[in-house]
């Protein structure tokens, strides 16, 4: 396992920001190199231990799912060596964990999908039976398969913020009717053909989020990355029974620890700094990671 990166520090490239994962980097007017680093975040705070291999999980599994769904939808990888922008010696930086791809005007929502009721979808269902504005059939329990997957979006937080969902009637203020209706249907169709891979895989995917942006011609394209443990929830086949929480491919095992951590005796209060991962948790949360990958892909990390 190579050493873990916390965060990126190209000198040779101008930073134009961090994520929560991820360091943009400019490259020329027209290209963006993304470094996935070995960061992870829970309920909203970067911990400050990285996941080892992390990074470059994402980034194989992200560049799998771009190419399994081309034909469904252009994406923003331009196809060029992130190597071959940056150099010799930050290389190790980026070899395998980093995307060249198209510099694209970003639509400010983030479409998220659902096929299953879990997470806050469910919170909200068991409050009012809708999620996001979407009426549900009454008697759903907690992980029920959807009778068809709903489309629910939400509004790009900055860094340390939360998404906030949205209807969709406010997903076509902020963005215009069309072209809310046109990511609504493509992000469904790109949930559905992913899912239908996923289950030969013995792998669920109940819910997930795409990002989408607009290239020069005004083409409506999937950015960011797709697919991964960090933008769905994936869960094992052989896990799943409806009315309980399954197991899941994500950093379930980090966020289970810190609800139960303390901070000078008292329990964490889901705000930085936030108190450091044990080695137990690092470790199994990098083999769930990469258990996905292997189950999906057939590749390691």
């Amino acid at each position: 396992m190579t050493s873990a990166l916390h965060t990126s520090a190209l000198t040779s490239l101008p930073l134009l920001a961090r994520g929560k994962v991820r360091d943009n980097y400019a490259v020329g007017n027209d290209r963006i190199l993304m470094v996935a680093s070995d960061r992870i975040s829970a309920f909203d705070v970067i911990m400050g231990e990285p996941i080892p291999g992390k990074g470059a999980l994402l980034t194989k599994m992200a560049l799998f799912w771009f190419e399994l769904l081309k034909d469904v939808a252009p994406n923003h990888l331009t196809g060029d060596d992130p190597c071959s922008v940056v150099s010799p010696a930050e290389r190790a930086q980026v070899e395998g964990r980093a995307m060249l791809v198209k510099k694209l005007k970003p639509l400010p929502v983030e479409a998220v999908v659902r096929g299953y009721l879990a997470g806050s979808g469910w919170k909200e269902y068991q409050h009012n039976g809708e999620v996001c504005g979407v009426k549900l059939p009454a008697g759903l329990k907690n992980a029920s398969k959807l009778p068809e997957p709903i489309f629910t979006p939400a509004t790009k937080a900055e860094v340390g913020e939360h998404d906030e969902n949205i209807s969709f009637d406010k997903m076509s203020e902020i963005i215009g009717a069309d072209m809310a209706e046109k990511v609504r249907e493509l992000a469904i169709k790109l949930y559905k053909t992913a899912a239908d891979y996923a289950l030969t895989k013995g792998i669920i995917i109940a819910d997930t989020k795409f990002e989408f942006g607009l290239d020069e011609q005004g083409t409506l394209t999937v950015m960011d990355e797709v697919l991964t443990p960090d933008s769905s929830r994936f869960w094992p086949v052989e896990g799943y029974v409806e009315g309980q929480n399954p197991p899941s491919y994500d950093k379930q095992f980090v966020r289970d620890w810190l609800e139960q951590a303390t901070v000078n005796g008292q329990p964490w209060d889901k705000t930085a700094p936030s108190p450091a991962l044990p080695q137990d948790v690092i470790e199994k949360t990098a083999a769930k990671y990469q258990e996905a990958l292997t189950r999906l892909t057939g590749q390691t990390a």
